[in-house]
């Protein structure tokens, strides 16, 4: 029978955990789930009869034209649900939304999280010919040295949120505004690139 050091099967977690985290696929065509800035899927909101506010917020590996594609196709499929031919587009916007996460750890050979991490004043700067260091009250690094050095992981995660006020009416679309999208033929061209959930 093999036995495993301590080390090893630390190391097989962590291994087997970056492969799971390195397989994160994009938001799904569904309705939205989760809040705030782990809030993934679309939304709508009714206005007045005819005219509805859209959302749909991707995950961090979804891109903008991913976002903006299923924006485009829920306007359409809630057209076609209320009876209307078209739907004109009277605001659209995207926003990038950016979170900055910081798991400052022991350092000095225990790694991160040796003690679980720790949160506390420390301040960032950039020096010239050493670039970005840190100091700290308790561990040091930076300024005044010590054996702590500057142990941080920090990581930005980045998604996209398309929201569109959109106003559904009947009829042949006016050929002079070009906000106005037949919701047939959009269903019908972004379909069959949606993705849906298994």
């Amino acid at each position: 029978m093999i036995h495993l050091g301590r080390k090893a099967v630390v190391a097989a977690l962590a291994a087997s955990t970056l492969m799971v985290a390195g397989c994160a696929t994009e938001t799904t065509y569904r309705p939205a789930t989760g809040q705030g800035f782990n809030r993934t899927g679309y939304s709508d909101r009714r206005i007045e009869p005819d005219r509805y506010l859209i959302t749909f917020a991707g995950n961090s590996v979804t891109s903008r034209d991913t976002v903006e594609r299923y924006l485009l196709f829920r306007a359409a499929e809630l057209t076609l649900q209320n009876g209307y031919d078209y739907f004109v587009m009277a605001n659209r916007d995207t926003d990038l939304q950016s979170r900055t996460y910081s798991t400052p750890g022991i350092g000095g050979g225990w790694g991160y999280g040796g003690f679980g991490g720790y949160w506390g004043p420390s301040w960032r700067y950039y020096g010239r010919g050493f670039g970005w260091r840190s100091w700290d009250p308790w561990f040091g690094g930076g300024f005044g040295g010590g054996p702590w050095g500057n142990d941080f992981d920090i990581r930005t995660i980045d998604r996209y949120e398309a929201s569109a006020e959109i106003v559904m009416r009947r009829g042949p679309i006016p050929r002079d505004n070009l906000r106005a999208f037949n919701a047939r033929a959009v269903a019908d061209s972004i379909g069959p690139t949606v993705v849906l959930p298994k």
